[in-house]
């Protein structure tokens, strides 16, 4: 080959490698909504930004989303609040609905309950174990000290110090506000509905049956024990650093993680204690109640018997406009392409866009929900859907697993006889469940050391490994990158062969 005719392959190649992206005629969209997804819209986002679908979305709180979606001052909008939670609860919604769209569940999720506690000894708590009821209970304001009889049954039967209790939320309406307490009126029926009635016109109520609250009182009797926060980023900020002295709050796991924030252990309906990990959301959602618009109802999770169940689990949706399939649609994009690019962008999702999730706090969609991702997008082009198999799709719940980070650490209390045999020696766990660790770790039960005090300061061995630290970006698998670099190994070669051949024959 000549110099010319190397100087004009190298051209040539590097135009093709460079300006590939902008040969498609993909036009950028945007979005906004719920900040419990954010961890996970960033990873997508960067993914796709990387793949040439360009797409930038703004964690604003799920009704703030869905009124910009309806006022079309974004393309789509991330939410756990539906249109007619919404409505009911008097956050709007009204413009999404006259727009028309479709819910797609994009990646199951939790809420963690998040809290900085410390001993009698000074010692910072990282190994709070409570039941769902006391759990409503604590965010109704039923209970209200942490010395409280039923806190301690969960903890070793020892006494936190007598100190109150600090809320810790989110200002103004919010998707997680909504699933937590939602979590809560199931779990803790009899103190919830008391909390409702006694903070009426006051940010919750009065709510009809069924509606989720969306705000915390910003007014009222309880208004003064609660510390409010602009969104999650802030919430476990302040319990990662210990800001505020014995406080608890509820917050999406992948911020826990990314603050290293102290997570309970919650009891589920087999009496086991879980923390969110990718696979207590999974087992907990396979009980998941979704209707046929594919919005949740998540009765079924708060008392799921699998003993791995996360019991505060749910799923995060896009919301997006649709031409068919669903009576709420009303047409697509007045571009074709925004459509190109919201079509490529949920296929990243669907796919390798689920392989980071189990390692940020998430757990990844199932198949079927995946392929949902594909129906939406025949929703809204009339197109058929494509069809993800194992051989098509990385999402690691094609390929029988979670993907890296999907298992939970043991439960630090198992090894020492479980929960209940500290609190009340010779007692069970569980229904006919002798108290120990669980039959498959297939270990006889620890015996505590002499001088061990769980809840006021004493030996440190048994308690929990920190949780993995939360993943900046980097791109697990094969990533956007590595497939381009791939793609330019394969092709440079022939692109450069026929450069030359036409050269020649020049």
């Amino acid at each position: 080959m000549t110099r010319k005719a190397a100087a004009l392959a190298v051209t040539v190649l590097s135009v093709l490698v460079f300006a590939a992206p902008e040969a498609v005629a993909l036009d950028k969209i945007t979005g906004s909504g719920s900040t419990y997804v954010g961890p996970a819209m960033a990873d997508w986002q960067n993914g796709a930004n990387s793949r040439g679908i360009p797409v930038n979305y703004a964690t604003r709180g799920s009704p703030t989303g869905v009124n910009q979606y309806g006022d079309r001052t974004v393309d789509f909008a991330g939410t756990e609040a539906e249109i007619t939670s919404l409505i009911a609860a008097g956050g709007g919604g009204q413009s999404a609905e006259q727009r028309g769209y479709q819910y797609v569940p994009d990646v199951a999720g939790a809420v963690a309950v998040m809290y900085n506690v410390t001993d009698a000894a000074g010692n910072k708590v990282d190994y709070l174990h409570l039941t769902r009821e006391v759990i409503g209970r604590i965010f109704t304001r039923d209970i209200t000290r942490w010395s409280d009889p039923a806190i301690s049954a969960t903890n070793g039967g020892k006494a936190l110090p007598d100190q109150p209790i600090t809320l810790l939320g989110r200002t103004g309406q919010s998707g997680t506000t909504a699933l937590f307490y939602d979590f809560v009126a199931h779990t803790a029926p009899g103190p919830y509905q008391a909390f409702v009635r006694r903070n009426e016109g006051t940010g919750i109520g009065p709510l009809p049956d069924g509606v989720r609250p969306i705000q915390l009182p910003y007014s009222g009797p309880d208004a003064d024990f609660y510390k409010l926060f602009a969104d999650s980023e802030q919430i476990a900020q302040a319990v990662g650093k210990g800001s505020v002295p014995f406080s608890i709050g509820y917050d999406e796991f992948s911020y826990a993680l990314r603050y290293n924030a102290p997570t309970a252990w919650v009891e589920n309906q087999a009496h086991q204690y879980t923390q969110p990990f990718a696979e207590n959301i999974a087992a907990a959602l396979t009980k998941a109640d979704l209707r046929p618009d594919l919005s949740q109802k998540l009765d079924g999770v708060y008392a799921n018997p699998d003993p791995k169940t996360y019991p505060i689990s749910a799923y995060s949706y896009l919301m997006m406009p649709c031409t068919t399939g669903r009576d709420t649609c009303r047409g697509g994009y007045d571009a074709a392409g925004k459509t190109d690019t919201i079509t490529g962008f949920l296929e990243h999702i669907a796919c390798d866009g689920q392989v980071n999730m189990a390692r940020i706090g998430y757990s990844p969609l199932p198949p079927n929900l995946a392929q949902e991702m594909m129906n939406a997008n025949a929703r809204l082009t009339g197109r058929p859907p494509k069809q993800l198999t194992a051989a098509n799709c990385a999402n690691p719940t094609f390929h029988g697993g979670l993907g890296a980070g999907a298992a939970s650490p043991p439960d630090p209390f198992e090894k020492l006889g479980g929960v209940k045999k500290l609190t009340n020696p010779g007692a069970q766990d569980g229904p006919g469940k002798p108290t120990g660790p669980s039959s498959a770790a297939g270990t006889a039960t620890a015996t505590a050391s002499s001088g061990e005090d769980l809840a006021n300061g004493g030996s440190k061995n048994w308690r929990d490994p920190a949780p993995a630290a939360y993943d900046h970006g980097t791109d697990a698998g094969f990533g956007g990158w590595a497939v381009l670099v791939l793609a330019v190994v394969i092709v440079a070669p022939l692109v450069v062969r026929g450069v030359v051949r036409r050269f020649r024959r020049s």
